[in-house]
């Protein structure tokens, strides 16, 4: 706080010691039985003044260190939370000391316990995944061993629904470690085409059910990233692809690559996706009018975990898309200056 607003604070002060000082003068100019010269009694006035203005300035530069410390935790922002307030010798600062202290203490017990519940939540969803995979594989395998028995609908309605449960519990899983992703992955170089054919055979049910046809143009393509969470990435667009694409459609992944990076684009010859939603597809539990009218079980967490683990990985994911026409989801690879292989070229 600078002197100027502290005076301001303390006003009253001041003008209580004018009119304290102006009273004094009244009284002795007006006492019959003293002569009071001017001069003598302007000298008062300013031997008045001075030790006012000492004891005022005295006061505030011991406030100053107070008003310091306040500023200073101000400027720390987030880590102000954590730096308790030191006690003073004014009885009005102590308590104002004490009460901050106090609410520091209840807010750090808040977020203890609110970090406590959350890490024992990831945990428990952790061991839910773990423990839903084991009767999930059990299913798959009995699908494959009696789905030669099964109506050729039925068979391929099984092999979906478990395909879609394994998706969702995939979100759930990957979900609950997004924010631990920096304990978890593991930068190299990979080419893109195994990975995309990857996720085309985990999701050939659903291609071969809906007779869609796949297509992959572009030669193959090197890029830096995490193999584990690019497959998931990657899974999330193709499955949103197959989801909202008619019987019998066409779903196109296009490799190329530019001065500044590699492009990995999926295309669908689906409804497409409304103006008015694409700036929104990517929020969290953003199901829009698609998913609300034709796959009410929407979650809207996938396209929200795809594009938060392209950005952890330094990739880039946008939407471009025409109602009626279809959807092209670009996820781009930007080459990073500081990799380079032994030739002197940016890796990919």
């Amino acid at each position: 706080m600078t002197f100027l607003k502290y005076t301001r604070d303390h006003y009253l002060d001041l003008l209580f010691f004018v009119v304290c000082l102006a009273l004094t003068n009244l009284i002795l100019w007006l006492q019959p039985q003293q002569l009071i010269i001017a001069s003598d009694l302007l000298y008062l006035d300013l031997l008045l003044c001075l030790f006012f203005g000492l004891y005022f300035a005295s006061t505030y530069w011991r406030k100053q260190h107070w008003y310091r410390e306040i500023q200073l935790r101000r400027a720390a922002q987030a880590d102000s939370l954590n730096w308790r307030l030191d006690q003073t010798k004014a009885y009005a600062e102590q308590y104002t000391a004490t009460y901050i202290n106090q609410l520091l203490d209840y807010h750090q017990q808040s977020l203890e316990k609110l970090h406590q519940q959350n890490q024992d939540q990831k945990e428990f969803i952790a061991g839910w995944v773990h423990d839903i995979k084991v009767p999930l594989a059990a299913l798959q395998m009995l699908n494959e061993t009696y789905r030669e028995h099964l109506p050729e609908k039925a068979a391929y309605q099984m092999t979906d629904e478990l395909t879609r449960i394994n998706h969702y519990v995939e979100q759930v899983l990957y979900y609950s470690r997004l924010d631990a992703f920096s304990q978890d992955y593991l930068i190299q170089e990979y080419a893109l085409t195994p990975l995309i054919k990857q996720v085309i055979r985990e999701n050939a049910a659903y291609f071969l059910h809906k007779k869609i046809h796949f297509e992959l143009l572009g030669a193959d393509e090197t890029v830096l990233t995490d193999e584990k969470w690019l497959v998931f990435i990657l899974n999330q667009i193709i499955a949103n692809s197959l989801k909202y694409t008619a019987d019998n459609g066409h779903i196109t992944v296009k490799l190329s690559h530019d001065q500044q990076g590699v492009n990995l684009k999926i295309s669908d010859d689906g409804i497409g996706i409304p103006e008015e939603d694409q700036a929104r597809i990517f929020a969290k539990g953003f199901t829009g009018s698609n998913g609300r009218q034709i796959n009410s079980n929407a979650t809207g967490l996938g396209l929200y975990l795809a594009q938060q683990l392209s950005i952890k990985l330094g990739h880039q994911l946008s939407v471009a898309s025409i109602v009626g026409q279809g959807t092209t989801m670009t996820l781009r690879f930007p080459f990073l200056s500081y990799y380079n292989d032994e030739f002197g070229q940016q890796v990919r």
